[in-house]
Protein backbone atom coordinates (compact mmCIF):
# COMPACT_ATOMS: atom_id res chain seq x y z
CA UNK A 1 0.00 0.00 0.00
CA UNK A 2 2.76 2.43 0.95
CA UNK A 3 4.76 1.41 -2.13
CA UNK A 4 1.79 2.22 -4.40
CA UNK A 5 1.54 5.70 -2.86
CA UNK A 6 5.28 6.27 -3.41
CA UNK A 7 4.99 5.20 -7.06
CA UNK A 8 1.94 7.44 -7.56
CA UNK A 9 3.75 10.39 -5.97
CA UNK A 10 6.84 9.79 -8.14
CA UNK A 11 4.75 9.70 -11.32
CA UNK A 12 3.06 12.98 -10.36
CA UNK A 13 6.46 14.60 -9.78
CA UNK A 14 7.69 13.30 -13.14
CA UNK A 15 4.58 14.68 -14.86
CA UNK A 16 5.15 18.10 -13.30
CA UNK A 17 8.81 18.08 -14.41
CA UNK A 18 7.74 17.19 -17.96
CA UNK A 19 5.27 20.09 -17.96
CA UNK A 20 8.03 22.47 -16.82
CA UNK A 21 10.34 21.25 -19.59
CA UNK A 22 7.62 21.78 -22.20
CA UNK A 23 7.01 25.31 -20.89
CA UNK A 24 10.75 26.07 -21.07
CA UNK A 25 10.88 24.85 -24.67
CA UNK A 26 7.89 27.04 -25.57
CA UNK A 27 9.73 30.08 -24.22
CA UNK A 28 12.82 29.35 -26.32
CA UNK A 29 11.04 28.77 -29.66
CA UNK A 30 12.44 31.08 -32.30
CA UNK A 31 10.47 33.70 -34.16
CA UNK A 32 11.37 34.26 -37.83
CA UNK A 33 12.96 37.63 -37.05
CA UNK A 34 15.28 35.99 -34.48
CA UNK A 35 16.85 33.76 -37.12
CA UNK A 36 19.88 35.73 -38.27
CA UNK A 37 23.40 34.72 -39.31
CA UNK A 38 25.57 34.04 -36.27
CA UNK A 39 22.79 32.45 -34.23
CA UNK A 40 23.25 28.87 -33.05
CA UNK A 41 19.98 26.98 -33.42
CA UNK A 42 18.59 23.51 -32.93
CA UNK A 43 16.20 22.60 -35.76
CA UNK A 44 13.79 19.74 -35.06
CA UNK A 45 12.69 17.93 -38.21
CA UNK A 46 10.00 15.26 -38.60
CA UNK A 47 11.28 12.16 -40.36
CA UNK A 48 9.07 9.35 -41.66
CA UNK A 49 10.55 5.86 -41.79
CA UNK A 50 9.38 2.36 -42.60
CA UNK A 51 10.04 -0.27 -39.95
CA UNK A 52 10.67 -3.96 -40.63
CA UNK A 53 6.93 -4.70 -40.73
CA UNK A 54 6.37 -2.06 -43.39
CA UNK A 55 4.60 0.34 -41.04
CA UNK A 56 5.31 4.04 -41.34
CA UNK A 57 6.74 5.64 -38.19
CA UNK A 58 7.42 9.30 -37.54
CA UNK A 59 10.18 10.59 -35.29
CA UNK A 60 11.87 13.89 -34.47
CA UNK A 61 15.53 14.45 -35.31
CA UNK A 62 17.42 17.62 -34.51
CA UNK A 63 20.29 19.34 -36.28
CA UNK A 64 22.23 21.84 -34.18
CA UNK A 65 24.55 24.38 -35.75
CA UNK A 66 25.16 28.02 -36.63
CA UNK A 67 23.12 29.87 -39.22
CA UNK A 68 25.53 31.05 -41.91
CA UNK A 69 22.95 32.44 -44.36
CA UNK A 70 19.31 33.42 -44.55
CA UNK A 71 17.68 33.88 -47.93
CA UNK A 72 14.37 35.24 -49.21
CA UNK A 73 13.29 36.84 -45.93
CA UNK A 74 9.79 35.92 -44.76
CA UNK A 75 8.52 34.79 -48.17
CA UNK A 76 7.09 31.33 -48.79
CA UNK A 77 10.46 30.16 -50.11
CA UNK A 78 12.52 31.58 -47.22
CA UNK A 79 15.41 29.34 -46.13
CA UNK A 80 18.21 29.20 -43.57
CA UNK A 81 21.54 27.45 -44.07
CA UNK A 82 22.79 25.78 -40.88
CA UNK A 83 26.39 24.54 -40.53
CA UNK A 84 27.97 22.29 -37.94
CA UNK A 85 31.28 20.45 -37.70
CA UNK A 86 31.12 16.75 -36.86
CA UNK A 87 34.36 14.87 -36.22
CA UNK A 88 36.32 17.41 -38.25
CA UNK A 89 33.93 17.33 -41.20
CA UNK A 90 31.72 20.33 -41.95
CA UNK A 91 28.06 19.55 -42.60
CA UNK A 92 25.54 22.05 -43.97
CA UNK A 93 21.80 21.71 -44.34
CA UNK A 94 19.34 24.10 -45.95
CA UNK A 95 15.98 24.28 -44.16
CA UNK A 96 12.88 25.89 -45.69
CA UNK A 97 11.27 27.97 -42.93
CA UNK A 98 7.69 27.19 -43.96
CA UNK A 99 8.12 23.45 -44.51
CA UNK A 100 5.62 21.21 -42.69
CA UNK A 101 8.47 18.86 -41.72
CA UNK A 102 10.08 21.50 -39.47
CA UNK A 103 8.58 20.90 -36.02
CA UNK A 104 10.36 23.67 -34.11
CA UNK A 105 13.47 25.82 -34.05
CA UNK A 106 15.14 26.66 -30.74
CA UNK A 107 17.73 29.44 -30.39
CA UNK A 108 20.69 28.34 -28.26
CA UNK A 109 23.09 31.31 -28.43
CA UNK A 110 24.11 34.19 -30.66
CA UNK A 111 27.43 35.74 -31.65
CA UNK A 112 28.17 39.22 -32.90
CA UNK A 113 28.75 39.31 -36.66
CA UNK A 114 29.20 42.14 -39.15
CA UNK A 115 28.35 40.25 -42.30
CA UNK A 116 25.05 38.99 -43.73
CA UNK A 117 26.57 35.76 -45.04
CA UNK A 118 29.11 33.82 -42.99
CA UNK A 119 30.60 31.72 -45.76
CA UNK A 120 34.09 32.42 -44.38
CA UNK A 121 33.35 29.86 -41.64
CA UNK A 122 33.72 27.16 -44.31
CA UNK A 123 37.44 27.89 -44.62
CA UNK A 124 38.19 27.22 -40.96
CA UNK A 125 37.86 30.55 -39.22
CA UNK A 126 40.13 30.28 -36.17
CA UNK A 127 39.34 33.52 -34.35
CA UNK A 128 36.74 33.31 -31.62
CA UNK A 129 33.41 34.95 -32.25
CA UNK A 130 32.19 37.16 -29.40
CA UNK A 131 28.94 36.02 -27.86
CA UNK A 132 26.16 38.56 -27.42
CA UNK A 133 23.34 38.39 -24.91
CA UNK A 134 19.97 37.13 -26.05
CA UNK A 135 16.99 39.40 -25.39
CA UNK A 136 13.98 37.68 -23.84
Amino acid sequence: MAEEKKVAAETEVEAQNDKKEVEEVKEELAKPEDLKPGVTVRVYQKIKELNSKGEEKERLQFFEGMIIARKHGNEKGGTITVRKTTEGVGVEKIFPLNAPTIAKIIVKKAVKVRSAKLYYLRRGYNKTLKEKSLKK
